[in-house]
């Protein structure tokens, strides 16, 4: 029985038998053997996985937090770990060091997890609710574009332009969280309207 082989497919299979024959010789084999061997189990399978954006800039990269406690069970859940997602377009599973380095950031003493507020001239910050942030930011919202807007030009043509306040928008957002952003900063007449993206 003949084997037709070509000069090329000759080189191909013997270069495939000497680097067989070669890995095998230096002791691959066996070391796979013993990397199998001593894997463990993956510490985060029983952890709470939550898919998020990481906060710090406008790239937005996907980030996946684990939590240890089960909420369901009335446990309290404690954040362990976080990693980039692999399954987000923007960053494919990488974080830039601050990125990487959220869950410090989370867990930090420091954080600011409640409103708080300085009255003008006051030297001491006093924690204020949810309902209460609003609500100062609506009054002064609704105080500054009563004063300051202007409905019509020189030609008396109505403008409504705002041009006293500014809005700086979320870049790590949905399209369709930043179209209805603009449309409410656009409808209230406000002029200076900028994205994190741009900064």
């Amino acid at each position: 029985m003949t084997i037709d082989l070509s000069r090329r497919s000759f080189l191909k299979l013997a270069g495939a038998g000497v680097a067989a024959t070669s890995l095998g010789a230096m002791g691959f084999g066996a070391a796979e053997a013993a990397e199998v061997a001593h894997v463990r189990a993956f510490k985060l399978a029983t952890m709470t996985e939550t898919r998020n954006t990481c906060t710090y800039c406008s790239v937005a990269c996907g980030i996946i937090l684990y939590a240890k406690g089960d909420l369901k069970a009335g446990e309290t859940a404690e954040l362990v770990h976080v990693e980039g997602d692999a399954d987000h377009p923007t960053n494919r599973g990488t974080l830039c060091p601050k990125g990487a380095a959220i869950k410090d950031f989370a867990l930090s003493a420091t954080r600011a997890v409640k409103p708080r507020y300085r009255a003008p001239g006051g030297a001491a910050w006093q924690d204020i609710s949810w309902d209460q942030a609003f609500d100062k930011i609506a009054r002064a919202i609704k105080d500054d574009r009563d004063a300051n807007l202007i409905e019509t030009n020189d030609q008396g043509q109505v403008v409504n332009r705002w041009k006293t306040a500014g809005f700086l928008a979320a870049s790590g957002t949905t399209n369709e969280t930043a179209w209805t952003t603009y449309k409410v900063v656009r409808s209230l007449g406000m002029v200076a309207f900028d994205n994190q993206a741009r900064v």
